[in-house]
């Protein structure tokens, strides 16, 4: 039954975090510039003003409490899909069908904010939803434009370590001739709810990339990232 003081057209946003993290222990919640690495996203979503409920979905009590101390909503813990092989989408999927159960709400549009996303801001929260919103999107996937790291010339070593390229058609071009190519980032996955609940992926039929700017998309799964990301803050500040 769906609450009528909320109804369906409301957006919720899901911030994936499971705790267990293998490159980098406990890494949703280790310091990120003064604070819990969470503690960015779900300011993010709160200054976006664009959520009726910010659920963190969380195998793990400390996380919990962390994200519950910070603002955002943990009245479960995540029931399944905890482990290594499950997909992102597929827990997310699942807390968006705890979250309608436990609260008797219907939503909208939910939005998936991966804790590892630190620098994605509210600004780049609300610009991802208009552009769903005024393309119609059922689903679509945050990327972001490879820039010096050019795929196209992308090669593999053998077992002597001479190189197999992958794309030799494009070494006989100039990079500014040849065309763009996008990498996904977790930053900020939408879909309408329908669409995710049957699906169980973000990957749905007819979904799409919506390009953002590097400086905002860095995923942090090892150290290498957490500097990198720590370096890109740093230069973001002394740019505003």
């Amino acid at each position: 039954m769906v609450d009528q003081n909320i109804g369906v057209n409301q957006n919720i946003a899901i911030i994936p975090a499971r705790v267990g993290s293998k490159r980098i222990p406990k890494k949703n919640i280790i310091d990120f510039n003064g604070q819990p690495m969470i503690a960015w996203s779900i300011q993010a979503a709160k200054d976006s003003g664009a959520f009726t409920r910010i659920l963190v979905s969380t195998d793990d009590p400390e996380i919990a409490e962390v994200a519950k101390s910070l603002g955002a909503e943990v009245p479960f813990l995540r029931e399944q899909y905890a482990d290594d092989h499950s997909s992102v989408s597929e827990a997310t999927a699942a807390a968006l069908q705890q979250a309608m159960d436990y609260w008797q709400e219907d939503y909208k549009v939910v939005v998936q904010l991966m804790a590892n996303c630190p620098l994605r801001d509210s600004v780049d929260i609300r610009a991802a939803l208009a552009s769903f919103e005024q393309h119609q999107r059922t689903a679509q996937i945050s990327c972001f434009e490879y820039s010096w790291m050019n795929p196209w010339w992308a090669t593999k070593l053998d077992e002597l370590g001479r190189p197999v390229k992958l794309f030799p058609e494009a070494f006989a071009s100039r990079s500014q001739d040849l065309p763009k190519l996008y990498c996904p980032t977790g930053a900020i996955w939408i879909s309408n709810t329908a669409t995710l609940l049957t699906h169980k992926t973000f990957y749905s039929p007819n979904h799409t990339f919506e390009p953002m700017s590097i400086k905002s998309a860095v995923d942090i799964d090892d150290y290498t990232d957490l500097q990198f990301a720590q370096a890109l803050s740093i230069q973001n500040k002394q740019t505003l």
